[in-house]
Protein backbone atom coordinates (compact mmCIF):
# COMPACT_ATOMS: atom_id res chain seq x y z
CA UNK A 1 0.00 0.00 0.00
CA UNK A 2 1.41 3.40 -0.98
CA UNK A 3 1.88 5.96 1.76
CA UNK A 4 1.69 9.64 0.96
CA UNK A 5 4.10 10.41 3.77
CA UNK A 6 6.92 8.57 2.00
CA UNK A 7 9.64 11.03 0.97
CA UNK A 8 12.91 10.89 -0.90
CA UNK A 9 16.32 10.72 0.80
CA UNK A 10 16.58 14.54 0.86
CA UNK A 11 13.33 14.72 2.83
CA UNK A 12 11.44 16.48 0.05
CA UNK A 13 8.09 15.39 -1.32
CA UNK A 14 8.04 14.52 -4.98
CA UNK A 15 5.93 16.37 -7.56
CA UNK A 16 5.45 15.51 -11.26
CA UNK A 17 4.94 18.35 -13.75
CA UNK A 18 3.34 17.06 -16.97
CA UNK A 19 3.11 19.73 -19.67
CA UNK A 20 4.08 19.68 -23.35
CA UNK A 21 5.25 23.33 -23.23
CA UNK A 22 8.91 23.55 -22.18
CA UNK A 23 8.52 27.06 -20.79
CA UNK A 24 5.63 26.00 -18.55
CA UNK A 25 7.62 23.05 -17.20
CA UNK A 26 10.60 25.29 -16.43
CA UNK A 27 8.46 27.95 -14.73
CA UNK A 28 6.84 25.42 -12.39
CA UNK A 29 10.14 23.62 -11.76
CA UNK A 30 11.78 26.89 -10.70
CA UNK A 31 8.87 27.81 -8.41
CA UNK A 32 8.86 24.41 -6.67
CA UNK A 33 12.54 23.39 -6.67
CA UNK A 34 13.32 24.72 -3.19
CA UNK A 35 10.55 22.77 -1.45
CA UNK A 36 9.91 19.76 -3.71
CA UNK A 37 11.77 17.21 -5.77
CA UNK A 38 10.39 17.89 -9.25
CA UNK A 39 10.26 15.42 -12.15
CA UNK A 40 9.13 16.46 -15.63
CA UNK A 41 7.13 14.89 -18.46
CA UNK A 42 6.50 16.42 -21.89
CA UNK A 43 3.64 14.15 -22.98
CA UNK A 44 0.95 11.88 -21.56
CA UNK A 45 2.75 8.56 -22.18
CA UNK A 46 5.93 9.66 -20.41
CA UNK A 47 3.85 11.10 -17.57
CA UNK A 48 1.99 7.79 -17.15
CA UNK A 49 5.23 5.78 -17.07
CA UNK A 50 6.80 8.14 -14.51
CA UNK A 51 3.69 7.96 -12.34
CA UNK A 52 3.83 4.16 -12.30
CA UNK A 53 7.57 4.13 -11.58
CA UNK A 54 7.28 6.61 -8.72
CA UNK A 55 3.88 5.58 -7.33
CA UNK A 56 5.26 5.00 -3.82
CA UNK A 57 6.97 8.40 -3.50
CA UNK A 58 4.95 10.68 -5.74
CA UNK A 59 3.00 13.18 -3.63
CA UNK A 60 1.27 15.21 -6.35
CA UNK A 61 0.79 15.56 -10.12
CA UNK A 62 0.50 18.88 -11.98
CA UNK A 63 -1.29 17.88 -15.18
CA UNK A 64 -1.81 19.90 -18.32
CA UNK A 65 -4.99 18.94 -20.15
CA UNK A 66 -3.68 19.57 -23.70
CA UNK A 67 -0.83 17.10 -24.29
CA UNK A 68 0.22 14.76 -27.11
CA UNK A 69 -0.10 10.95 -27.07
CA UNK A 70 -2.35 10.79 -23.99
CA UNK A 71 -4.52 13.80 -23.28
CA UNK A 72 -4.74 15.14 -19.74
CA UNK A 73 -8.38 14.19 -19.17
CA UNK A 74 -7.79 10.66 -20.51
CA UNK A 75 -4.78 10.27 -18.22
CA UNK A 76 -6.85 11.54 -15.29
CA UNK A 77 -9.48 8.88 -16.00
CA UNK A 78 -6.79 6.19 -16.24
CA UNK A 79 -5.45 7.16 -12.84
CA UNK A 80 -8.92 7.22 -11.29
CA UNK A 81 -9.53 3.65 -12.45
CA UNK A 82 -6.26 2.27 -11.00
CA UNK A 83 -6.45 1.29 -7.32
CA UNK A 84 -2.70 1.85 -6.86
CA UNK A 85 -2.61 5.28 -8.51
CA UNK A 86 -5.98 6.88 -7.86
CA UNK A 87 -4.94 8.14 -4.42
CA UNK A 88 -2.23 10.46 -5.84
CA UNK A 89 -3.71 13.97 -5.90
CA UNK A 90 -3.85 15.71 -9.30
CA UNK A 91 -4.00 19.48 -9.90
CA UNK A 92 -5.09 20.33 -13.43
CA UNK A 93 -3.31 23.08 -15.39
CA UNK A 94 -5.73 24.73 -17.79
CA UNK A 95 -6.71 27.98 -19.45
CA UNK A 96 -10.16 26.59 -20.34
CA UNK A 97 -12.61 27.40 -17.57
CA UNK A 98 -15.17 24.97 -19.02
CA UNK A 99 -12.70 22.12 -18.41
CA UNK A 100 -12.39 22.86 -14.71
CA UNK A 101 -15.71 21.24 -13.76
CA UNK A 102 -15.05 18.23 -15.98
CA UNK A 103 -11.60 17.80 -14.39
CA UNK A 104 -12.98 17.91 -10.87
CA UNK A 105 -15.68 15.40 -11.80
CA UNK A 106 -13.00 13.12 -13.26
CA UNK A 107 -11.06 13.00 -10.01
CA UNK A 108 -8.86 16.11 -9.93
CA UNK A 109 -8.22 17.66 -6.52
CA UNK A 110 -7.92 21.23 -7.73
CA UNK A 111 -6.93 23.36 -10.73
CA UNK A 112 -4.42 26.13 -11.44
CA UNK A 113 -5.39 28.52 -14.22
CA UNK A 114 -3.18 29.62 -17.05
CA UNK A 115 -1.50 32.05 -17.15
CA UNK A 116 -0.18 31.04 -13.77
CA UNK A 117 -1.01 33.07 -10.66
CA UNK A 118 1.57 34.29 -8.14
CA UNK A 119 4.10 31.61 -7.00
CA UNK A 120 2.78 31.76 -3.43
CA UNK A 121 -0.72 30.91 -4.70
CA UNK A 122 0.64 27.93 -6.63
CA UNK A 123 2.61 26.71 -3.62
CA UNK A 124 -0.39 27.14 -1.34
CA UNK A 125 -2.65 25.11 -3.63
CA UNK A 126 -0.05 22.34 -3.95
CA UNK A 127 0.62 22.24 -0.22
CA UNK A 128 -3.09 22.16 0.57
CA UNK A 129 -3.78 19.36 -1.92
CA UNK A 130 -0.95 17.20 -0.56
CA UNK A 131 -2.12 17.80 2.99
CA UNK A 132 -5.72 16.82 2.14
CA UNK A 133 -4.57 13.71 0.24
CA UNK A 134 -2.35 12.54 3.11
CA UNK A 135 -5.20 13.16 5.57
CA UNK A 136 -7.52 11.14 3.38
CA UNK A 137 -4.99 8.28 3.31
CA UNK A 138 -4.73 8.29 7.10
CA UNK A 139 -8.52 8.19 7.39
CA UNK A 140 -8.70 5.41 4.80
CA UNK A 141 -6.14 3.36 6.73
CA UNK A 142 -8.27 3.53 9.88
CA UNK A 143 -11.68 3.16 8.26
CA UNK A 144 -10.85 0.06 6.20
CA UNK A 145 -10.04 -3.43 7.43
CA UNK A 146 -6.53 -4.34 6.32
CA UNK A 147 -7.41 -7.90 5.24
CA UNK A 148 -10.70 -7.46 3.41
CA UNK A 149 -10.82 -3.76 2.51
CA UNK A 150 -14.26 -3.47 4.09
CA UNK A 151 -15.17 -0.80 6.63
CA UNK A 152 -13.99 -1.23 10.18
CA UNK A 153 -16.76 -1.39 12.76
CA UNK A 154 -16.40 2.19 14.00
CA UNK A 155 -16.64 3.77 10.55
CA UNK A 156 -19.34 1.33 9.49
CA UNK A 157 -21.58 2.51 12.31
CA UNK A 158 -20.78 6.14 11.45
CA UNK A 159 -21.75 5.76 7.80
CA UNK A 160 -24.91 3.80 8.63
CA UNK A 161 -26.02 6.51 11.06
CA UNK A 162 -25.19 9.23 8.55
CA UNK A 163 -27.22 7.47 5.85
CA UNK A 164 -30.21 7.32 8.21
CA UNK A 165 -30.04 11.08 8.72
CA UNK A 166 -30.28 11.75 4.99
CA UNK A 167 -32.78 8.96 4.24
CA UNK A 168 -34.92 8.59 7.38
CA UNK A 169 -37.83 6.98 5.51
CA UNK A 170 -35.76 4.26 3.80
CA UNK A 171 -36.56 0.75 5.03
CA UNK A 172 -33.29 -0.95 5.92
CA UNK A 173 -32.20 -4.45 6.96
CA UNK A 174 -29.40 -5.16 9.42
CA UNK A 175 -27.70 -8.47 8.64
CA UNK A 176 -25.06 -10.39 10.57
CA UNK A 177 -23.13 -13.09 8.69
CA UNK A 178 -21.13 -15.62 10.73
CA UNK A 179 -18.92 -18.51 9.64
CA UNK A 180 -19.65 -21.61 11.70
CA UNK A 181 -16.63 -22.86 13.65
CA UNK A 182 -14.17 -20.66 11.76
CA UNK A 183 -11.40 -21.39 14.29
CA UNK A 184 -11.59 -25.06 13.26
CA UNK A 185 -10.97 -24.07 9.62
CA UNK A 186 -7.88 -22.14 10.72
CA UNK A 187 -6.59 -25.08 12.75
CA UNK A 188 -7.24 -27.67 10.02
CA UNK A 189 -6.19 -25.77 6.91
CA UNK A 190 -3.98 -22.97 8.21
CA UNK A 191 -4.34 -19.24 8.71
CA UNK A 192 -3.51 -18.45 5.06
CA UNK A 193 -6.47 -20.49 3.82
CA UNK A 194 -8.67 -18.98 6.52
CA UNK A 195 -7.64 -15.46 5.50
CA UNK A 196 -8.30 -16.22 1.84
CA UNK A 197 -11.79 -17.48 2.71
CA UNK A 198 -12.51 -14.25 4.60
CA UNK A 199 -11.31 -12.15 1.66
CA UNK A 200 -13.52 -14.08 -0.72
CA UNK A 201 -16.52 -13.68 1.57
CA UNK A 202 -15.85 -9.93 1.58
CA UNK A 203 -15.62 -9.91 -2.21
CA UNK A 204 -18.86 -11.86 -2.55
CA UNK A 205 -20.69 -9.56 -0.17
CA UNK A 206 -19.41 -6.57 -2.12
CA UNK A 207 -20.61 -8.16 -5.37
CA UNK A 208 -24.06 -8.83 -3.94
CA UNK A 209 -24.60 -5.60 -2.02
CA UNK A 210 -22.11 -3.19 -3.63
CA UNK A 211 -24.53 -1.99 -6.30
CA UNK A 212 -27.11 -1.01 -3.70
CA UNK A 213 -27.08 1.81 -1.18
CA UNK A 214 -25.45 -0.58 1.28
CA UNK A 215 -22.63 -0.60 3.80
CA UNK A 216 -20.50 -3.63 4.65
CA UNK A 217 -17.98 -4.24 7.41
CA UNK A 218 -15.91 -6.97 8.95
CA UNK A 219 -16.75 -6.83 12.64
CA UNK A 220 -14.46 -9.55 14.00
CA UNK A 221 -12.43 -12.41 12.55
CA UNK A 222 -15.37 -14.24 10.98
CA UNK A 223 -18.32 -11.89 11.47
CA UNK A 224 -19.54 -9.52 8.75
CA UNK A 225 -22.25 -6.87 9.03
CA UNK A 226 -24.36 -5.49 6.19
CA UNK A 227 -26.75 -2.54 6.28
CA UNK A 228 -28.85 -2.57 3.13
CA UNK A 229 -32.24 -1.63 1.67
CA UNK A 230 -34.97 -4.02 2.75
CA UNK A 231 -35.41 -7.31 0.89
CA UNK A 232 -38.02 -9.98 1.58
CA UNK A 233 -35.57 -12.85 1.24
CA UNK A 234 -31.81 -13.01 1.93
CA UNK A 235 -31.41 -16.81 1.75
CA UNK A 236 -29.72 -16.76 -1.67
CA UNK A 237 -26.90 -14.59 -0.30
CA UNK A 238 -25.94 -17.17 2.34
CA UNK A 239 -25.98 -19.86 -0.36
CA UNK A 240 -23.67 -17.83 -2.61
CA UNK A 241 -21.19 -17.25 0.19
CA UNK A 242 -21.23 -20.90 1.26
CA UNK A 243 -20.15 -21.88 -2.27
CA UNK A 244 -16.82 -20.16 -1.64
CA UNK A 245 -15.61 -23.29 0.14
CA UNK A 246 -15.91 -25.32 -3.08
CA UNK A 247 -12.64 -23.87 -4.40
CA UNK A 248 -10.85 -25.22 -1.33
CA UNK A 249 -12.89 -28.45 -1.15
CA UNK A 250 -14.02 -27.32 2.28
CA UNK A 251 -17.58 -27.40 3.58
CA UNK A 252 -18.41 -23.94 4.93
CA UNK A 253 -21.65 -23.03 6.64
CA UNK A 254 -22.51 -19.35 6.69
CA UNK A 255 -25.38 -18.41 8.96
CA UNK A 256 -27.17 -15.10 8.60
CA UNK A 257 -29.25 -13.27 11.15
CA UNK A 258 -31.54 -10.60 9.72
CA UNK A 259 -33.21 -7.76 11.58
CA UNK A 260 -35.68 -6.81 8.90
CA UNK A 261 -37.06 -3.27 8.43
CA UNK A 262 -35.09 -1.91 11.35
CA UNK A 263 -36.76 0.23 13.96
CA UNK A 264 -34.73 3.42 13.56
CA UNK A 265 -35.64 4.55 17.05
CA UNK A 266 -33.07 1.99 18.18
CA UNK A 267 -29.41 2.99 17.99
CA UNK A 268 -27.38 1.32 15.27
CA UNK A 269 -25.56 -0.96 17.73
CA UNK A 270 -28.84 -2.39 19.04
CA UNK A 271 -30.07 -3.14 15.54
CA UNK A 272 -27.07 -5.31 14.83
CA UNK A 273 -27.28 -6.89 18.29
CA UNK A 274 -30.68 -8.16 17.19
CA UNK A 275 -29.26 -9.49 13.93
CA UNK A 276 -26.52 -11.26 15.92
CA UNK A 277 -29.09 -12.83 18.25
CA UNK A 278 -30.96 -14.20 15.24
CA UNK A 279 -27.74 -15.61 13.74
CA UNK A 280 -26.67 -17.26 17.01
CA UNK A 281 -30.06 -18.95 17.33
CA UNK A 282 -29.17 -21.23 14.37
CA UNK A 283 -25.51 -21.78 15.28
CA UNK A 284 -25.90 -25.54 15.63
CA UNK A 285 -28.72 -26.00 13.13
CA UNK A 286 -27.14 -27.23 9.91
CA UNK A 287 -30.38 -27.23 7.91
CA UNK A 288 -31.22 -23.53 8.40
CA UNK A 289 -28.99 -20.80 6.99
CA UNK A 290 -31.00 -17.62 7.55
CA UNK A 291 -32.92 -16.63 10.64
CA UNK A 292 -35.08 -13.55 11.08
CA UNK A 293 -35.25 -11.63 14.32
CA UNK A 294 -38.48 -11.21 16.21
CA UNK A 295 -39.18 -9.78 19.65
CA UNK A 296 -39.54 -13.27 21.14
CA UNK A 297 -35.79 -13.74 20.57
CA UNK A 298 -35.06 -10.71 22.74
CA UNK A 299 -37.28 -12.13 25.47
CA UNK A 300 -35.43 -15.46 25.20
CA UNK A 301 -32.06 -13.71 25.27
CA UNK A 302 -32.99 -11.69 28.35
CA UNK A 303 -34.34 -14.83 30.02
CA UNK A 304 -31.11 -16.67 29.26
CA UNK A 305 -29.03 -13.82 30.69
CA UNK A 306 -31.18 -13.82 33.80
CA UNK A 307 -30.66 -17.56 34.34
CA UNK A 308 -26.90 -17.29 33.93
CA UNK A 309 -26.73 -14.24 36.23
CA UNK A 310 -28.80 -15.93 38.93
CA UNK A 311 -26.96 -19.26 38.78
CA UNK A 312 -24.51 -18.60 41.68
CA UNK A 313 -27.28 -17.49 44.01
CA UNK A 314 -29.49 -20.40 42.96
CA UNK A 315 -26.70 -22.85 43.67
CA UNK A 316 -25.99 -21.33 47.07
CA UNK A 317 -29.66 -21.31 48.13
CA UNK A 318 -30.21 -24.87 46.82
CA UNK A 319 -32.89 -23.91 44.31
CA UNK A 320 -31.75 -26.87 42.21
CA UNK A 321 -33.52 -30.06 43.23
CA UNK A 322 -32.57 -33.57 42.26
CA UNK A 323 -35.32 -35.77 40.87
CA UNK A 324 -34.98 -39.52 40.49
CA UNK A 325 -36.27 -41.64 37.62
CA UNK A 326 -36.30 -45.33 38.58
CA UNK A 327 -34.83 -48.09 36.45
CA UNK A 328 -36.42 -51.54 36.59
CA UNK A 329 -34.85 -54.90 35.92
CA UNK A 330 -37.37 -56.79 33.74
CA UNK A 331 -35.53 -60.08 33.39
CA UNK A 332 -37.52 -61.85 36.12
CA UNK A 333 -41.23 -62.59 36.50
CA UNK A 334 -41.85 -59.16 37.97
CA UNK A 335 -40.02 -55.90 37.32
CA UNK A 336 -37.71 -55.00 40.19
CA UNK A 337 -36.35 -51.55 41.06
CA UNK A 338 -32.63 -51.83 40.43
CA UNK A 339 -31.33 -48.26 40.30
CA UNK A 340 -32.24 -44.71 39.32
CA UNK A 341 -31.03 -41.78 37.27
CA UNK A 342 -30.55 -38.40 38.90
CA UNK A 343 -32.09 -35.50 36.98
CA UNK A 344 -31.84 -31.89 38.05
CA UNK A 345 -34.73 -29.43 38.24
CA UNK A 346 -34.59 -25.71 38.98
CA UNK A 347 -37.33 -24.53 41.32
CA UNK A 348 -37.04 -20.77 40.99
CA UNK A 349 -38.63 -18.64 43.76
CA UNK A 350 -40.26 -16.31 41.21
CA UNK A 351 -40.35 -18.25 37.94
CA UNK A 352 -41.38 -21.61 39.37
CA UNK A 353 -40.18 -24.86 37.80
CA UNK A 354 -37.68 -24.20 34.99
CA UNK A 355 -37.17 -26.93 32.42
CA UNK A 356 -33.67 -28.43 32.19
CA UNK A 357 -33.87 -27.83 28.43
CA UNK A 358 -33.86 -24.10 29.20
CA UNK A 359 -30.83 -23.95 31.48
CA UNK A 360 -28.61 -26.98 30.79
CA UNK A 361 -27.51 -25.81 27.29
CA UNK A 362 -26.86 -22.32 28.69
CA UNK A 363 -24.65 -23.63 31.47
CA UNK A 364 -22.79 -25.89 29.05
CA UNK A 365 -22.08 -22.91 26.81
CA UNK A 366 -21.01 -20.64 29.69
CA UNK A 367 -18.84 -23.25 31.42
CA UNK A 368 -21.11 -23.47 34.49
CA UNK A 369 -22.19 -27.07 33.96
CA UNK A 370 -19.31 -28.53 35.98
CA UNK A 371 -20.40 -26.63 39.09
CA UNK A 372 -23.97 -27.80 38.62
CA UNK A 373 -22.88 -31.41 38.05
CA UNK A 374 -20.81 -31.43 41.23
CA UNK A 375 -23.80 -30.00 43.11
CA UNK A 376 -25.89 -32.92 41.77
CA UNK A 377 -23.20 -35.48 42.70
CA UNK A 378 -23.10 -34.20 46.29
CA UNK A 379 -26.88 -34.02 46.57
CA UNK A 380 -27.26 -37.59 45.29
CA UNK A 381 -24.60 -38.84 47.69
CA UNK A 382 -26.43 -37.15 50.60
CA UNK A 383 -29.72 -38.83 49.64
CA UNK A 384 -28.11 -42.28 49.25
CA UNK A 385 -26.44 -41.85 52.63
CA UNK A 386 -29.75 -40.82 54.27
CA UNK A 387 -31.62 -43.79 52.80
CA UNK A 388 -28.96 -46.17 54.01
CA UNK A 389 -29.06 -44.79 57.53
CA UNK A 390 -32.83 -44.44 57.87
CA UNK A 391 -34.12 -47.32 55.75
CA UNK A 392 -31.21 -49.71 55.47
CA UNK A 393 -31.74 -49.65 51.69
CA UNK A 394 -29.11 -48.94 49.08
CA UNK A 395 -30.08 -48.25 45.48
CA UNK A 396 -27.36 -47.14 43.04
CA UNK A 397 -28.02 -43.80 41.37
CA UNK A 398 -26.49 -42.72 38.07
CA UNK A 399 -25.14 -39.20 37.59
CA UNK A 400 -23.92 -37.48 34.46
CA UNK A 401 -20.23 -36.96 33.70
CA UNK A 402 -19.55 -34.58 30.82
CA UNK A 403 -16.68 -34.88 28.37
CA UNK A 404 -15.13 -31.69 29.76
CA UNK A 405 -15.17 -33.14 33.27
CA UNK A 406 -13.33 -36.24 32.05
CA UNK A 407 -10.36 -33.98 31.26
CA UNK A 408 -10.25 -32.76 34.86
CA UNK A 409 -7.29 -34.51 36.56
CA UNK A 410 -9.02 -34.07 39.93
CA UNK A 411 -12.21 -35.87 38.85
CA UNK A 412 -11.42 -39.21 40.50
CA UNK A 413 -10.37 -37.57 43.78
CA UNK A 414 -13.49 -35.36 43.75
CA UNK A 415 -15.89 -38.29 43.28
CA UNK A 416 -14.09 -40.44 45.84
CA UNK A 417 -14.12 -37.66 48.42
CA UNK A 418 -17.87 -37.12 47.85
CA UNK A 419 -18.50 -40.83 48.48
CA UNK A 420 -16.20 -40.88 51.51
CA UNK A 421 -17.68 -37.72 53.05
CA UNK A 422 -21.18 -39.19 52.87
CA UNK A 423 -20.30 -42.68 54.07
CA UNK A 424 -21.24 -44.44 50.83
CA UNK A 425 -19.22 -46.62 48.46
CA UNK A 426 -18.11 -45.80 44.95
CA UNK A 427 -20.42 -48.55 43.70
CA UNK A 428 -23.39 -46.49 44.94
CA UNK A 429 -22.63 -43.84 42.29
CA UNK A 430 -23.13 -44.93 38.69
CA UNK A 431 -21.40 -42.69 36.16
CA UNK A 432 -23.22 -42.00 32.88
CA UNK A 433 -20.84 -41.00 30.07
CA UNK A 434 -22.24 -40.28 26.62
CA UNK A 435 -21.08 -42.28 23.63
CA UNK A 436 -19.92 -39.09 21.88
CA UNK A 437 -17.49 -38.36 24.75
CA UNK A 438 -15.41 -41.36 23.72
CA UNK A 439 -15.10 -40.37 20.07
CA UNK A 440 -12.69 -37.41 20.30
CA UNK A 441 -9.36 -37.88 22.11
CA UNK A 442 -10.56 -41.41 22.80
CA UNK A 443 -7.28 -42.65 24.29
CA UNK A 444 -7.19 -39.98 26.98
CA UNK A 445 -10.90 -40.43 27.76
CA UNK A 446 -10.60 -44.22 27.87
CA UNK A 447 -7.66 -44.02 30.26
CA UNK A 448 -9.62 -41.72 32.58
CA UNK A 449 -12.68 -44.01 32.51
CA UNK A 450 -10.53 -47.04 33.22
CA UNK A 451 -9.18 -45.25 36.28
CA UNK A 452 -12.72 -44.55 37.46
CA UNK A 453 -13.62 -48.24 37.07
CA UNK A 454 -10.47 -49.25 38.93
CA UNK A 455 -11.75 -47.14 41.84
CA UNK A 456 -15.04 -49.04 41.93
CA UNK A 457 -17.34 -46.80 39.85
CA UNK A 458 -19.90 -48.48 37.57
CA UNK A 459 -19.84 -46.98 34.04
CA UNK A 460 -22.89 -46.65 31.77
CA UNK A 461 -22.44 -45.58 28.17
CA UNK A 462 -25.30 -43.10 27.78
CA UNK A 463 -27.15 -42.17 24.57
CA UNK A 464 -25.82 -45.21 22.72
CA UNK A 465 -27.02 -45.11 19.14
CA UNK A 466 -26.68 -41.33 18.78
CA UNK A 467 -22.89 -41.19 18.26
CA UNK A 468 -20.41 -42.58 15.79
CA UNK A 469 -18.29 -45.06 17.70
CA UNK A 470 -17.14 -48.04 15.69
CA UNK A 471 -17.73 -51.64 16.70
CA UNK A 472 -13.99 -52.03 17.17
CA UNK A 473 -13.95 -49.05 19.54
CA UNK A 474 -16.91 -50.37 21.54
CA UNK A 475 -15.15 -53.68 22.13
CA UNK A 476 -12.25 -51.82 23.74
CA UNK A 477 -14.20 -49.32 25.83
CA UNK A 478 -14.35 -49.69 29.62
CA UNK A 479 -18.12 -49.86 30.16
CA UNK A 480 -20.47 -51.85 32.41
CA UNK A 481 -23.77 -51.14 30.61
CA UNK A 482 -25.08 -49.81 27.29
CA UNK A 483 -27.92 -47.32 27.56
CA UNK A 484 -29.94 -46.89 24.40
CA UNK A 485 -30.70 -43.34 23.34
CA UNK A 486 -34.34 -42.33 23.81
CA UNK A 487 -34.67 -41.33 20.14
CA UNK A 488 -33.30 -44.74 19.18
CA UNK A 489 -36.18 -46.36 21.07
CA UNK A 490 -38.79 -44.03 19.56
CA UNK A 491 -37.53 -44.68 16.04
CA UNK A 492 -37.63 -48.44 16.58
CA UNK A 493 -41.23 -48.33 17.76
CA UNK A 494 -42.62 -46.01 15.12
CA UNK A 495 -45.38 -47.07 12.71
CA UNK A 496 -43.10 -49.68 11.16
CA UNK A 497 -42.33 -51.17 14.55
CA UNK A 498 -38.89 -52.27 13.35
CA UNK A 499 -36.79 -53.41 16.32
CA UNK A 500 -34.04 -55.16 14.36
CA UNK A 501 -31.43 -52.53 15.27
CA UNK A 502 -32.23 -52.94 18.96
CA UNK A 503 -31.78 -56.67 18.57
CA UNK A 504 -28.35 -56.10 17.02
CA UNK A 505 -27.31 -53.79 19.87
CA UNK A 506 -28.43 -56.35 22.44
CA UNK A 507 -26.36 -58.99 20.65
CA UNK A 508 -23.36 -56.66 20.83
CA UNK A 509 -23.96 -56.10 24.54
CA UNK A 510 -24.21 -59.85 25.11
CA UNK A 511 -20.89 -60.27 23.32
CA UNK A 512 -19.36 -57.63 25.59
CA UNK A 513 -20.98 -59.18 28.64
CA UNK A 514 -22.88 -56.03 29.66
CA UNK A 515 -26.61 -55.39 30.12
CA UNK A 516 -28.69 -53.05 27.93
CA UNK A 517 -30.72 -50.26 29.49
CA UNK A 518 -33.59 -48.88 27.38
CA UNK A 519 -34.48 -45.26 28.08
CA UNK A 520 -37.74 -43.57 27.13
CA UNK A 521 -40.04 -46.62 27.33
CA UNK A 522 -43.62 -45.39 27.47
CA UNK A 523 -45.96 -48.31 26.78
CA UNK A 524 -46.52 -51.91 27.89
CA UNK A 525 -46.11 -53.01 24.29
CA UNK A 526 -42.62 -51.51 24.16
CA UNK A 527 -41.69 -53.05 27.50
CA UNK A 528 -42.81 -56.56 26.51
CA UNK A 529 -41.08 -56.32 23.12
CA UNK A 530 -37.81 -55.20 24.72
CA UNK A 531 -38.00 -57.98 27.28
CA UNK A 532 -38.50 -60.51 24.51
CA UNK A 533 -35.44 -59.13 22.68
CA UNK A 534 -33.33 -59.63 25.81
CA UNK A 535 -33.19 -56.08 27.17
CA UNK A 536 -32.27 -56.13 30.86
CA UNK A 537 -33.34 -52.80 32.34
CA UNK A 538 -36.12 -50.33 31.49
CA UNK A 539 -36.38 -46.64 32.26
CA UNK A 540 -39.25 -44.42 31.19
CA UNK A 541 -42.74 -43.09 31.77
CA UNK A 542 -44.21 -46.58 31.54
CA UNK A 543 -42.94 -47.17 35.06
CA UNK A 544 -42.45 -43.66 36.40
CA UNK A 545 -41.68 -40.09 35.54
CA UNK A 546 -38.75 -38.46 37.33
CA UNK A 547 -39.95 -37.86 40.89
CA UNK A 548 -38.74 -35.90 43.95
CA UNK A 549 -36.61 -37.71 46.53
CA UNK A 550 -39.55 -38.30 48.92
CA UNK A 551 -41.62 -40.02 46.23
CA UNK A 552 -38.68 -42.14 45.12
CA UNK A 553 -38.16 -43.16 48.73
CA UNK A 554 -41.69 -44.60 48.77
CA UNK A 555 -40.82 -46.73 45.74
CA UNK A 556 -37.80 -48.13 47.58
CA UNK A 557 -39.82 -48.93 50.68
CA UNK A 558 -42.39 -50.83 48.62
CA UNK A 559 -40.09 -53.87 48.52
CA UNK A 560 -38.33 -52.47 45.43
CA UNK A 561 -41.02 -53.93 43.16
CA UNK A 562 -44.05 -52.83 41.15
Amino acid sequence: MRRFTDTLEDGKRQVLVADDELINREILANILADEYDVILAEDGEIAYELIKQNRNTLSLILLDLIMPKIKGLDLLKMLSGDNELKGIPVIVLTSDQDSEVTSLQSGAFDFIPKPYPQPDVIKARISRSIELAEGRQIISATEKDGLTGLYTLEYFYRYCSQYDKFFPAAEMDAICFDVNHFHVLNERFGIEVGSEILKRIATRLTEVFGGQKSFICRKTADTFLVYCPHQDDHSSVADQIANIGDDFQIGIKIRAGVYSCCDKKLDIHSRFDRAKIAADKIRNNYSVFVNYFDEALIDAELFAEQLVDEFPKALESRQFQVYFQPKYDIRGDRPVLSSAEALVRWVHPDLGMISPGAFIPLFEEDGLISKLDEYVWRSVAEHISGWKKRLGISVPVSVNISRAELYDPALVDTLESIARDNGITTSDLVLEITESAYVSDSNQIVDRVKTLRDHGFFIEMDDFGSGYSSLNMISELPIDALKLDMKFIRTAFDKQNDTRMISIVIDIADYLGVPVIAEGVETEEQCLALKKLGCAIIQGYYFSRPVPADDFEKLMIDKKTV
